[in-house]
C-alpha cells in the first residue's frame, strides 16, 4: 500500500495545463480534540490537480481524503478543496514524541505548493486548582489580595470570579483588580465586600470552580465624642456629675472588635448654696433739704444675695417731712455758677484734643504714602537679621547688601520716576547693575517684635487656633508690613514668602507658618489618591494680599504626566478639602500657581490657608520616593540589640521628626539613608537580614523577613512607618556588628544596607543632616529676606515690564533663566518681572549667585540698544 501510495504521489494525473504554481485560498487551521470527537482538516487551492495532506512527515491515504472540485468564476481556473478528518487514536500514538500536525501539498504543472502546518491537540481541563483562595477577615479599608492558580489545560483556562455568584467585573468597580496571575485584589475592604468568592476556570473542555473562600470585612468600634457634663446631682453642697459616650464612631461590625475603655465618667461636683439677702441697718436722717424733707437708706448687704439667693423686699430708700426745722427756697447761689463754668471748660478741652489727634494722624499717613525712602512708621517692631557682606571686589550692585548692624540703612540710588519710555536700564561699560545715582534712600529699622510665647497668646484668642498644633517647635512666625519678609520653619524645606507690596501699604499683619502632623489633620483620600507633600498652613486665613505669597515645601512623587495627576488642595473654613489647581492644566483661577521641581513645590497663592500636594497614579509605573534610614541603640546594656528600619516618606520634615524621637529613644544613625522608589503595583515592602556572623549573633525573627502593607505606605498618612530587627550576641563582650538588610519591593528592584559598627563606640547624628540653607532665623523681615536690594529690583522691574523693542523684556529673562514654561501665568499678574524675581527669590535664598542674575539681566539689556542711554530724573 505504501508503495502503490508512493508511487501515485510521484505521477499526478495530468489534468489542465497550466503555467501557474497553485497558491492556497483555504489553509488548515490548529484544532482541538475534545474528548473523543474527530476533527476536519481543510485545505483548497487553484490552480490545483491534485492535493493531498502529509501529517507529521508521513502521506495520507489517497482513500481517507475527501475531494470536491469546482471553477473559480472571477479567473475561470480549476478549484480543488480536500479534507480529512484526525481521530484522537492517531493523535495520541505520538503523544509526547512530538506535537501533531498536518499540512497540505498541491500541485500544478508548474509545480508545488506547501500549506502552513496545522497543528492538531487533544483538550483537556485538571480537576484541581494548583491554590485555591483561602476565607479571611479584614479590616474595612484593608487591602485583599485572593491568590488563584487554575487547573493544568489545554488550551489554557481563562479565569473569573464570582462574588456570591454573581460576576465580578473590574470594568464596573475600580476598587477591584485582577492581576495577570489570575489574583483577585481588592484595593479597599469595603462592608459590601463581605461575600463568598469562587474562582472559575474554563475552557472548551470544561469548567471548574474552585473551593468559595468567605471574606469578613469587619469594623472595629470607636468611641464617639464624650457629652457634656450633666448638672451636679445636687442643688447645694457636694454631689456628681457624669457625662457618656458611646461605640458608634464606628459601630463595630461583623466581629470587629468593641471599644475598649469606659463609656461612663463620673466626678465630683459641689454646688455653692443660695443665700438669700438681709437688709443692713438704717443709715441715720440727713440734714433738712430745700423741699423740707429729709432721707436715709439701707443696703442688701447682711449678707449679700449670692449663689441665686433671692435678693431683699421693701425699700431702699426713706423720705419724709422736715417737720422739727423751718424751710426755705433759696435762689441759686455761686455753687451753682462754679458748676456750671467747670462744665462748659472740659467741653472746650475735650474739643481741643480732638483736633489735635486729627492732624497728627493725617501728618503721619501723609508721611506713609510719600515716599518708600520713610518706613520708620512701618517697620517699627522689627528686628533686622544680618547677612553677610559681598566680597569687596565683586563690583556687581545685586551683591551689595544693605549694612543692617545699626537702625538706620542707607542706599544710594536716584529715586526720581522714569519718565521716558526707551531709557530703561542706566548700563555703564562695567557690569550691568552698578551702583546707582548719587541719591540717598533709608529704610529704618527698629526693636525686635514680641516674643512666641505672646504671639501663640494672641493667636490663642482667633477662632482657627483651634485647628493649629500647640507649641512653636513646627511654627514660625512674624510681624510684617509693605515692605515684605519671609518665614521658615528650620530643617523643614517649608518656607513662605511675603514679596514687596504683597501687604497693602498703610497695613501690619501677624503672620505665621506651621507644620502639621499627620495625625493632627483627617486628609481624605479616595481610590489611588496619595499625600505627596507634608500639609502646611501659613495664615492669618482671610488676610487681604495685593500679591501673591510664595509657599515653598517638599514632595515626594517621581512626576511624570503619564503616570500622575497631581493636585494643589486647600481647605476650606468648613473644613473640607478642595481641588484648587490641577497640576499641568491650564489653571482655572489666577488665585493659585504651583511650580514643581525635582525635589520642592513653589505655590504662588494670594489666599493664605491650609495646602498638600495630592496625586493620583494613572499606572502602576507611577513610583513615589521613600527614605530609608536605620537606626540602632547607642548603647547595649543587655544581650538583645534592635535595629530599626524607617520606610519615611522623601521629605526633609518627616526625617527631622525622626531624627528628633530617635534622640528621645537614644538612637544612633547608622550610615547615610538611601532612596528607594516605590511603585503603585499593589505589592508590599519587604525588610530582610543576612549575613550575620553566626558565631557571634543570631536573629530572634521567626519569619526570614517582614513586611510593611502596600497600603500603609501608599497613603503618605503614616509618617513613621518602620521595621525592627532583634538580634542577640552571643557573648557579652561582643561589640562589632556586620551584616547586610535588603529593602525591595515584591517584583520590584531593591536596596541593601551593609551595617558595619561599633556598638560601644558608634554613636553619631550626622551634621549633614542639617541643610546649610536651612541656618538661619525663622522670621527675616523687610530687605533682610531678600537677595535682591530694593532698589535694584524696583529698577529691573521698570525697566523689564514694558514690551521691548527686540524681545529685550521679562519673557527673554524668564527663558534665560529657564522659567519660560510658565510665560502665561506670569503675563497674568500686573508685573511679570515681579513674579520671576520673586520664584528666584523663592527658590535661592539664602545660597542664590547673585552674580549668574546679573548677567541674565545684562545679556537681557544687551538686546535692546535703548537700554544703552541714559536715564534723566
Amino acid at each position: 500500500t505504501g508503495a502503490q501510495q508512493s508511487a501515485t504521489v510521484a505521477n499526478p494525473v495530468s489534468g489542465v495545463s497550466l503555467d501557474l504554481l497553485p497558491h492556497f485560498q483555504l489553509e488548515p487551521e490548529d484544532v482541538y480534540i475534545v474528548k473523543n470527537k474527530a476533527v476536519s482538516l481543510a485545505c483548497r487551492a487553484t490552480p490545483a490537480t491534485q492535493i493531498y495532506f502529509k501529517c507529521n512527515g508521513e502521506w495520507v491515504h489517497q482513500g481517507d481524503h475527501i475531494t470536491q472540485h469546482s471553477t473559480d468564476r472571477s479567473t475561470g481556473l480549476p478549484v480543488m478543496e480536500v479534507r480529512i478528518e484526525v481521530t484522537r487514536q492517531q493523535v495520541e500514538k505520538i503523544f509526547g514524541l512530538e506535537e501533531y500536525w498536518c499540512q497540505c501539498v498541491a500541485w500544478s504543472s508548474s509545480g508545488t505548493t506547501k500549506s502552513q502546518k496545522a497543528f492538531v491537540r487533544i483538550a483537556y481541563l485538571r480537576k484541581n486548582f494548583e491554590q485555591e483562595p483561602t476565607a479571611r477577615e479584614v479590616s474595612i479599608e484593608q487591602g485583599i489580595v485572593l491568590p488563584c492558580r487554575p487547573p493544568e489545560g489545554i488550551p489554557p483556562a481563562e479565569v473569573e470570579w464570582l462574588r456570591n455568584e454573581e460576576l465580578v467585573d473590574p470594568a464596573l468597580d475600580a476598587n477591584v483588580y485582577v492581576t495577570p496571575e489570575h489574583s483577585l485584589v481588592l484595593r479597599q475592604a469595603r462592608l459590601a465586600d463581605t461575600a463568598n468568592y469562587t474562582c472559575v476556570a474554563k475552557n472548551i473542555v470544561a469548567r471548574r470552580r474552585s473551593a468559595s473562600a468567605a471574606i469578613t470585612v469587619y469594623v472595629n468600634g470607636g468611641w464617639s465624642t464624650w457629652t457634656q457634663w450633666s448638672g451636679c446631682s445636687t442643688s447645694c453642697g457636694r454631689g456628681w456629675q457624669k457625662r457618656s459616650r458611646t461605640c458608634t464612631n464606628p459601630t463595630p461590625l461583623n466581629g470587629g472588635a468593641f471599644c475598649e475603655g469606659q463609656n461612663v465618667q463620673k466626678t465630683a461636683c459641689t454646688t455653692l448654696c443660695p443665700v438669700d439677702g438681709a437688709w443692713s441697718e438704717w443709715s441715720k436722717w440727713s440734714v433738712c433739704g430745700a423741699e423740707c424733707t429729709h432721707w436715709r437708706s439701707r443696703e442688701c448687704s447682711e449678707p449679700a444675695p449670692r449663689n441665686g439667693g433671692r435678693d431683699c423686699h421693701g425699700p431702699e430708700l426713706d423720705t419724709r417731712n422736715c417737720t422739727s426745722e423751718l424751710c426755705s427756697h433759696a435762689a441759686p447761689g455761686a455753687e451753682d455758677v462754679a458748676l456750671y463754668v467747670g462744665l462748659v471748660a472740659v467741653a472746650v478741652c475735650l474739643v481741643l484734643l480732638l483736633l489735635v489727634g486729627v492732624l497728627v494722624y493725617c501728618r503721619k499717613k501723609g508721611g506713609l504714602d510719600a515716599d518708600v525712602a520713610d518706613s520708620s512708621i512701618l517697620t517699627a517692631g522689627f528686628q533686622p537679621v544680618s547677612i553677610k557682606p559681598s566680597k569687596a571686589d565683586n563690583p556687581s550692585l545685586l551683591t551689595i547688601q544693605p549694612d543692617l548692624s545699626t537702625t538706620t540703612m542707607t542706599y544710594q540710588g536716584s529715586l526720581c520716576p522714569r519718565q521716558d519710555g526707551p531709557a530703561k536700564l542706566q548700563l555703564p561699560n562695567g557690569h550691568l547693575l552698578s551702583p546707582l545715582g548719587a541719591g540717598r534712600h533709608t529704610l529704618h529699622h527698629s526693636s525686635p517684635a514680641a516674643e512666641g510665647a505672646d504671639f501663640v497668646a494672641r493667636l490663642s484668642t482667633q477662632s482657627y487656633f483651634r485647628s493649629l498644633p500647640r507649641g512653636t517647635t513646627n511654627m514660625a512666625y512674624g510681624t510684617f508690613n509693605f515692605l515684605g519678609g519671609r518665614l521658615m520653619i528650620p530643617n523643614t524645606g517649608i518656607s513662605l514668602l511675603i514679596p514687596p507690596d504683597a501687604i497693602p501699604r498703610g497695613k501690619i499683619y501677624e503672620v505665621y507658618l506651621t507644620l502639621h502632623k499627620q495625625e493632627e489633620v483627617r486628609l481624605p483620600l479616595a481610590g489611588c489618591q496619595t499625600l505627596l507633600s507634608p500639609i502646611v498652613s501659613c495664615g492669618p486665613p482671610g488676610v487681604l494680599l495685593t500679591r501673591p505669597a510664595i509657599l515653598a515645601m517638599g514632595h515626594c512623587v517621581e512626576a511624570s504626566a503619564e503616570n500622575w495627576s497631581i493636585r494643589l488642595k486647600k481647605q476650606s473654613c468648613e473644613g473640607t478639602w478642595e481641588d484648587v489647581l490641577q497640576l499641568g492644566a491650564e489653571p482655572c483661577t489666577e488665585l493659585y500657581y504651583c511650580q514643581l521641581e525635582a525635589q520642592a513645590c513653589y505655590i504662588f497663592t494670594e489666599q493664605l490657608g491650609r495646602f498638600a500636594l495630592v496625586g493620583e497614579s494613572l499606572s502602576m509605573a507611577a513610583s513615589k520616593r521613600l527614605k530609608l534610614v536605620l537606626f540602632a541603640p547607642a548603647a547595649c546594656p543587655s544581650l538583645e540589640y534592635n535595629i530599626r528600619v524607617y520606610c519615611l516618606s522623601d521629605t526633609q520634615d518627616v526625617l527631622k521628626e525622626v531624627i528628633q524621637l530617635e534622640k528621645q529613644l537614644g538612637g544612633q544613625l547608622i550610615g547615610a539613608p538611601r532612596v528607594l522608589h516605590f511603585k503603585d503595583s499593589y505589592h508590599n515592602l519587604r525588610l530582610s537580614i543576612h549575613d550575620m556572623p553566626s558565631s557571634l549573633w543570631k536573629s530572634k525573627l521567626l519569619a526570614s523577613y517582614q513586611e510593611i502593607p502596600f497600603y500603609h505606605i501608599w497613603s503618605g498618612l503614616q509618617p513613621f512607618l518602620h521595621c525592627t530587627f532583634t538580634l542577640e550576641r552571643l557573648s557579652p563582650s561582643t561589640c562589632e556588628l556586620a551584616c547586610k538588610i535588603w529593602v525591595w519591593q515584591v517584583e520590584g528592584d531593591g536596596q541593601s544596607f551593609t551595617v558595619n559598627f561599633n556598638i560601644a563606640k558608634d554613636t553619631r547624628f550626622s551634621d549633614w543632616l542639617v541643610p546649610d540653607s536651612e541656618v538661619g532665623a525663622p522670621a527675616l523681615v523687610g530687605p533682610s529676606a531678600f537677595k535682591i536690594p530694593f532698589l535694584i529690583r524696583q529698577k529691573i522691574i521698570s525697566s523689564l515690564d514694558p514690551p521691548g523693542t527686540r524681545g529685550a523684556d521679562w519673557r527673554t529673562l524668564a527663558q534665560k533663566l529657564n522659567l519660560d514654561s510658565h510665560l502665561s501665568f506670569f503675563a497674568s499678574k500686573p508685573s511679570p518681572t515681579a513674579m520671576i524675581l520673586n520664584l528666584w527669590e523663592a527658590r535661592h535664598f539664602p545660597n542664590g549667585n547673585l552674580s549668574q542674575l546679573a548677567a541674565a539681566v545684562a545679556e537681557v539689556g544687551k538686546q535692546d540698544g535703548a537700554l544703552f542711554s541714559e536715564a534723566e530724573c
